[in-house]
C-alpha cells in the first residue's frame, strides 16, 4: 500500500485506486454554478456561488451507476474521499491522465482538505459515477 493511501479516507476500491505510489480520487457528485459568487479585497463581502447538483443518468435501467453528460464549461467536482494529511503537510492533487486525454482538467492543487474542485471541460465529457478523476501524487510540506 502507498504511504499516500494513509492520508486518504473513504477509498471506494483500494486495490484499483492505490497503485504505482499514487492514489486516485473518485467523483461522488458534479455541481453546476448557477449564480456567481463574490470576492472582494478585504474578505468582508465574500459570498458563495450558488450551485446545483447535476443528475447522473443511467444508460440502462439495470445499471448500478449513472453518467453525467458535461458540456463545454466549468463544473465543481465533489469527491467520495477525504484527505487526512500529517500535520503541516499538504497533498498534491492533479488531474488524472485519462481525464486529461479526453479534454478536461482541473488545476494542480496542494491541499489539507478536499473541498469541491473546479473542472474545465473542452467539447464535452461523459463521466460515470465513481470514476477516478484525480490523483494524489505526493506531499508538499510548507
Amino acid at each position: 500500500m502507498s504511504d499516500l493511501a494513509d492520508a486518504v479516507d473513504g477509498l471506494v476500491h483500494e486495490p484499483t485506486q492505490v497503485h504505482d505510489g499514487v492514489v486516485d480520487l473518485t467523483v461522488a457528485a458534479v455541481h453546476e454554478v448557477t449564480e456567481p459568487g463574490d470576492v472582494d479585497f478585504g474578505g468582508g463581502e465574500l459570498a458563495d456561488a450558488e450551485t446545483e447538483p447535476l443528475a447522473a443518468e443511467r444508460r440502462d435501467p439495470d445499471d448500478d451507476y449513472g453518467w453525467w453528460h458535461l458540456h463545454h464549461g466549468t463544473y465543481l467536482l465533489e469527491y467520495n474521499e477525504s484527505l487526512v494529511p500529517a500535520d503541516g503537510d499538504r497533498l498534491v492533487v492533479q488531474t488524472r491522465d485519462a481525464v486529461l486525454a479526453r479534454g478536461a482538467y482541473h488545476p494542480t492543487l496542494r491541499l489539507r482538505s478536499l473541498e469541491r474542485v473546479p473542472i474545465t471541460v473542452g467539447d464535452g465529457l461523459r463521466l460515470k459515477e465513481n470514476a477516478r478523476v484525480s490523483t494524489v501524487v505526493g506531499r508538499a510540506s510548507e
